[in-house]
């Protein structure tokens, strides 16, 4: 059986209009270099809380969605669903 593949998208403790959308296939540990600074994408805006996330079995299609997700209509998505 192969590792799932998640999306995933977690929003700055300190400032809540700060989000960011990416892919792993190690959730906790995507999470914990998010929360250390090991991210330079993420480290200003540390530290950060997950807010939702999504499995795949297949890891092309969980990049694919992570792709939309950062196109403007998928921003719109995130916003209308998940923030």
């Amino acid at each position: 059986m192969s590792p799932m593949h998640y999306v995933y998208l977690i929003e700055s403790v300190h400032d809540r209009a700060q989000h960011y959308v990416g892919q792993t296939d190690d959730m906790r540990a995507r999470l914990h270099v998010h929360n250390s600074g090991g991210s330079i994408h993420t480290r200003r805006f540390k530290p950060w809380n997950l807010v939702c996330y999504l499995g795949f079995a297949d890891e092309n299609r969980a990049v694919a969605f992570e792709r939309y997700l950062k196109t403007g209509s998928g921003k719109i998505f995130l916003r209308r669903h998940f923030l």
